[in-house]
């Protein structure tokens, strides 16, 4: 097995992965270094928590000389604001004795300050699509110096809807490029991406995710309904000794909160929560408590949890069973990582017998079923989405009612949320209200009228 002193690096490299306690680069890491070393182009296909940041950074630093031009040389895409942090951090430690100056810009951030931040120079800039699309538009930003365009976590900008984006900034960068790209999964979205973009890339596959990490020990239970589940994450959540930091998967928004909400009637302090429709900063702070062991339980959506380097996890507890069956492989992705032991536990109702099927299929494997304890409540209540259709009418139109009289909170956000109508988006909205389209004569002649009506 080779060794980082086997790899060609330079001395301030060798420095920071020696300080940084790194002995035996995982396969990926070795298998990239020399193809990307060469400057052809790359797909790599590796499930969450191979090492995919140090296997393209890597050769990269190695090959990134020092530089006072303003314009970024090398361009990291990432789909999401946590993990544009997480690149961001790994870098400057891999780049701790270089003169290498990195930058990470994403949304939801006042996009001046980045710009002003973008314009004193860098040379590696890590980002969100739509940020750096914007800042490009702002003329904050020229992408024509950029040598080496790394996309990870491709499959989730894609599911994410960014393909137009990357198709745009494709346009903005120069033909003569080094273009390297990992991702999870290959689908046919992936497989075309490369097909329009890449010339004749290397193609190498580690642990893909069909294949489940022999560190991890898996395991599953049959569960009567949602609120069951609940009882018995609670119960097991219950065992400080044993679940001493557990990430829990949600498949949607909707239950995350539920899921959170009902862990924090009993757990109080102890559990965060992350999906897209958390602010940043609260997401921020959510992982960071989590991380530091300040909260023990951390409820997310898939999205949300891809390609977050979060360590010294437990237990990743399914809550439910996933549609898609590769997302199983990138939930348990985060439990056992860097070779240490894991856990996984699957819920699971009769209705998802087939997705769990599905799931045992793809791994080749049969998950090991744990009879369900004795001592937890099965529950009556059913959530929304487990109604009957007919019984789901006369309960929503009940709890209304109820709603109304009490005036309670719920039933004006739902009330809202009814009146919507499809707009175009929020980008196009913004986009309209700062360049507003002048009024002509007749405007304004009835605006007038209608003020002295």
């Amino acid at each position: 097995m080779a060794s980082f002193q086997d790899l060609n690096l330079s001395k301030q490299l060798r420095n920071a992965i020696d300080e940084l306690g790194f002995e035996t680069p995982t396969p990926i890491q070795e298998q990239a270094f020399n193809i990307i070393l060469s400057g052809k182009d790359i797909v790599g296909i590796a499930q969450t928590g191979t090492g995919k940041t140090l296997a393209y950074m890597l050769p990269i630093l190695r090959d990134l000389k020092f530089s006072k031009q303003t314009n970024p040389r090398v361009l990291v895409l990432v789909p999401t604001r946590e993990l544009v942090l997480q690149v961001v951090e790994r870098t400057n430690e891999f780049a701790e004795y270089m003169s290498i100056r990195v930058l990470g810009v994403y949304g939801g951030t006042n996009i001046n300050t980045q710009a002003q931040k973008v314009l004193q120079g860098t040379d590696i800039i890590v980002a969100t699509p739509g940020r750096l699309y914007d800042l490009v538009l702002a003329n904050s930003l020229q992408l024509k110096s950029i040598k080496k365009l790394v996309i990870d976590e491709v499959d989730v900008m894609l599911d994410l809807g960014f393909r137009r984006q990357i198709t745009n900034i494709f346009e903005l960068m120069p033909e003569r490029r080094q273009n390297i790209m990992f991702s999870a999964t290959m689908t046919d979205d992936v497989a075309q991406l490369i097909d329009e973009s890449f010339i004749n890339p290397t193609k190498i596959s580690i642990a893909v995710s069909g294949t489940p990490l022999d560190n991890i020990s898996q395991s599953c239970y049959e569960v009567e309904n949602f609120y069951t589940k609940i009882n018995l994450l609670k119960h097991l959540l219950s065992n400080q000794e044993e679940f001493r930091k557990v990430l829990v998967f949600a498949s949607n928004k909707k239950s995350a909160d539920r899921i959170f909400e009902s862990l924090s009637t009993v757990f109080v302090d102890d559990v965060s929560v992350i999906h897209s429709n958390k602010s940043q900063n609260y997401r921020i702070r959510s992982i960071e408590e989590f991380d530091d062991d300040i909260n023990r339980i951390l409820v997310a959506t898939d999205v949300m949890a891809r390609g977050l380097d979060l360590e010294k996890i437990t237990h990743v507890i399914n809550f439910d069973v996933p549609n898609f069956p590769e997302n199983y492989m990138h939930r348990i992705g985060r439990t056992g990582r860097a070779e240490q032991p894991g856990n996984s536990i699957l819920f699971f109702t009769e209705k998802e017998q087939d997705d769990k099927l599905a799931i045992e299929e793809l791994m080749d494997y049969k998950i090991p079923a744990i009879d369900f304890p004795a001592e937890v409540e099965v529950s009556k209540e059913l959530a929304p989405e487990e109604m009957p259709d007919d019984s789901m009418g006369a309960s929503s139109q009940n709890r209304n009612t109820l709603q109304t009289t009490s005036g309670g909170e719920a039933f004006h956000e739902k009330k809202e949320k009814n009146q919507k109508t499809n707009q175009g988006g929020s980008y196009k909205r913004d986009i309209q209200k700062k360049y507003k389209k002048s009024q002509t004569r007749g405007d304004k002649t009835y605006h007038k009228k209608q003020k002295r009506g």
